[in-house]
């Protein structure tokens, strides 16, 4: 990095639903914070990717509410302070980066941005980093660098850039053309003629980001910097203005200023990179047995080639199958012939009109203070397994059509029941909750709590909770 250069401020978009990775991606429960190919998410492997604070600033996370406690969580747990940006509702890439720029320009003005997908692999972190390091000397000159990957198969999957004349470095060039997925044939072709994968992320100066919005979309520039002019703090996350924000149009970055700005470079990036859009994007990047298999997860492969299986808590087994994903969750399992792995998307569709609950939910509901996964339920009844993380309360709240059980399993509960005292309850130890008590759940030990709720009434809905107080401010 060159000497007094101020460091690059990482800005991870996180926002997305991927649902070609149903069902272990739904939208309450997304691809980018899921561990898809190894023990840590995507998202999480992106933040280590630019943890080296000579190179790099604290990071800067543009995601929804929906998902501010995964991502301030998912960062902590990898030791990464992230200042967490919440857009209002999703408006496509355009906005966001249009938003990112606003909010680094201000905070951390003369700053640039490296801006990534948090669902992307990158397999080779120093070499990247090496990329930012070229394309840096570009985006200090007021270029928006793109980082386009050298192809290794004529992919239709991916958009491609038409490199030009070099910067300086042959890894380093003008951009000539950008050009949308092709067909098999004309693939071959691009690789033929050297053309790079388009991976979709960028380097640049936030000034000039944001100058370059001016010209091209001005409308989601202005919507975009009122929203951060207006934004306000909520429980240390950024909340952009809802009403300036929703006046950005719904677009993304390559059409609304990539596609059409004079200012673009390129960095032939040398790492193998992934965009994991689909299952078979998840198959090419993990490890594969000598029959080509692959399992993440509790899986048992026999007699077969080139298999995917995904596992989520149950036992998955192939025997005498080729190419085939099999994809299961406690709740759902997906089987496919690798090569229609795109197709998912459409069978997610098909849930959604038949009212499948399963398109979009999980069985383990996150909430900011843990999870509650659901077990079993009949008429009447729910079982459900809860775990409060160290520091958690529930908040305080009462139902009008239910009672509940508590059970504690490991750690130790302090419990709040109107008409008791409070107390704590260790392991083995129960409490019951009488419909219409008031009562709240709190973990104020250094270990997860984890317990059995059984409910027991005439509706047992999520909308029969009334929250009187709660830290999380959702009353």
């Amino acid at each position: 990095m060159p000497q007094g250069s101020p460091k690059i401020v990482p800005v991870i978009l996180a926002g997305g639903s991927g649902t070609r990775l149903w069902p272990a991606s739904r939208d309450a429960f997304p691809k980018q914070f899921q561990p898809l190919t190894g023990d840590l998410s995507t998202y999480q492997e992106t933040l280590r990717r630019v943890a080296d604070r000579e190179l790099f600033d604290n990071p800067v996370v543009i995601t929804s509410d929906a998902f501010r406690f995964f991502a301030r969580r998912q960062a902590a747990d990898v030791g990464v302070e992230a200042t967490v940006v919440l857009e209002p509702s999703r408006r496509d890439s355009a906005a966001a980066v249009a938003a990112a720029a606003a909010f680094v320009e201000k905070t951390r003005p003369g700053s640039v941005v490296l801006a990534l997908a948090a669902d992307h692999v990158v397999l080779d972190d120093e070499v990247f980093r090496d990329a930012v390091r070229l394309g840096l000397k570009a985006a200090e000159t007021g270029k928006i660098v793109v980082f386009g990957l050298v192809p290794t198969e004529p992919k239709t999957a991916y958009g491609y850039i038409r490199p030009g004349a070099p910067l300086g470095d042959d890894d380093l060039c003008l951009v000539d053309a950008f050009v949308e997925k092709p067909d098999a044939a004309t693939a071959l072709d691009y690789l033929r003629q050297g053309y790079l994968w388009n991976s979709g992320n960028f380097l640049f100066k936030a000034s000039q980001m944001l100058a370059e919005f001016g010209k091209y979309a001005p409308d989601i520039g202005v919507a975009a910097s009122e929203a951060v002019d207006k934004a306000s703090e909520d429980l240390g996350f950024i909340r952009l203005d809802p009403d300036s924000f929703l006046a950005a149009r719904k677009t993304s970055i390559d059409y609304a200023v990539i596609e059409k700005t004079a200012e673009m470079a390129v960095v032939k990036g040398r790492f193998r990179w992934s965009d994991v859009g689909a299952w078979d994007a998840i198959w090419q990047v993990s490890d594969h047995d000598g029959d080509g298999n692959a399992i993440h997860g509790d899986g048992v492969i026999l007699a077969s080639h080139d298999c995917l299986v995904h596992s989520q808590g149950i036992l998955t087994t192939v025997v005498g199958a080729e190419g085939l994903v099999v994809v299961a969750t406690p709740d759902a399992v997906m089987v496919a012939p690798r090569e229609q792995a795109q197709a998912v998307k459409g069978l997610v569709d098909a849930l959604k009109e038949r009212g499948r609950d399963e398109a979009t939910l999980h069985r383990r509901d996150y909430r900011p203070w843990g999870y509650i996964e659901a077990l079993v339920s009949g008429p009447r009844f729910a079982v459900k397994y809860i775990v409060v993380d160290p520091g958690g309360v529930l908040s305080l709240q009462r139902h009008q059509h239910r009672a509940e059980h508590w059970v504690v399993v490991n750690g130790t509960a302090t419990i709040e029941i109107e008409g008791e005292a409070p107390r704590l309850l260790t392991i083995n130890q129960s409490a019951y909750v009488p419909l219409g008590a008031r009562h709240r759940l709190s973990n104020l030990g250094k270990i997860p709590l984890e317990l059995i709720e059984v409910q027991s009434g005439a509706y047992l809905g999520n909308d029969d909770i009334e929250r009187i107080e709660d830290i999380y401010q959702r009353v």
